[in-house]
């Protein structure tokens, strides 16, 4: 049987969906935030050393994860490194049923994006054969019925890219928008200040209009309270934390909680 993308259904219906941003490549990373209840976890090969192979093994640790009572497993994302159509052929093949796609700047590059994702007459995915995608070939309608269950998000990432929301939300096959905060700011002008008040108004400005346009929008934003800022104006899925951030603050204020003790001397 074909898996359901419950995350897509949740984008449709309108339900807000938190995610983790995971940059760890390693597959027991993957097992551990899958369990932890979040909607969903992306898994990054844009900004990561992971590739097709341990994007695979990250896939089947999410899948096979324990989730707390309560929660269900998360539903993993793979952002490939470029809106490739070799990479994402390739990130299908291994099980991926949805994909961010990035730095798409107009409706012809989102086009291409949903094309790789179909097969022929409808796009220019290869046919792989027995693939894990189909079960190793055990899904006998799944050239048929593939499309129903992959969910393409596409992200907008300059302020050319956001100046086309319109355009690219009336691609077809397109099923998200999400703005890339950190991109954005240094395509206005203001590098490393994503939290700039021009840029806060200008995603502000995106996220209404990809929602009027009838797309669910996303964003990454780990400020609490900005993050529940863009949940409010209609933000669909949003990544609240950084699996890198949060490791590295939890090491940083448990060894300053020790940094007064008498007993402690330095290694230098």
């Amino acid at each position: 049987m074909l898996p359901i993308n419950h995350f897509k259904r949740a984008l449709r219906s309108g339900s807000a969906q938190l995610g983790v941003w995971s940059t760890i490549p390693s597959p027991y990373i993957s097992e551990l935030i899958a369990g932890a209840g979040y909607d969903w976890v992306l898994i990054d090969s844009e900004h990561t050393p992971t590739d097709v192979p341990l994007v695979l093994n990250q896939l089947q640790a999410v899948s096979g994860a324990i989730a707390k009572p309560g929660t269900v497993p998360s539903h993993p994302i793979v952002r490939p490194a470029w809106n490739d159509p070799v990479l994402i052929k390739r990130y299908l093949d291994v099980g991926a049923q949805t994909l961010l796609l990035p730095f798409v700047q107009n409706a012809e590059e989102a086009r291409a994006a949903v094309s790789a994702t179909r097969y022929a007459p409808h796009g220019i995915r290869g046919m792989g054969g027995s693939t894990r995608a189909s079960n190793f070939g055990r899904i006998p309608d799944y050239v048929d019925r593939a499309a129903d269950e992959l969910c393409v998000l596409v992200q907008v990432e300059t302020m050319q890219a956001l100046d086309q929301i319109e355009r690219i939300a009336d691609v077809e096959g397109v099923d998200g928008i999400f703005i890339g905060p950190a991109d954005l700011s240094a395509s206005m002008g203001f590098p490393g200040k994503s939290r700039h008040p021009d840029v806060t108004r200008a995603i502000d400005d995106a996220i209404r209009r990809i929602r009027a346009c009838g797309k669910a929008p996303g964003i990454m934003m780990t400020d609490e309270e900005r993050a529940r800022e863009c949940l409010a104006l209609g933000a669909q899925f949003v990544a609240v934390a950084i699996d890198t951030v949060l490791l590295r603050d939890g090491l940083d204020i448990t060894l300053a909680q020790y940094r007064d003790c008498p007993q402690r001397t330095s290694a230098y």
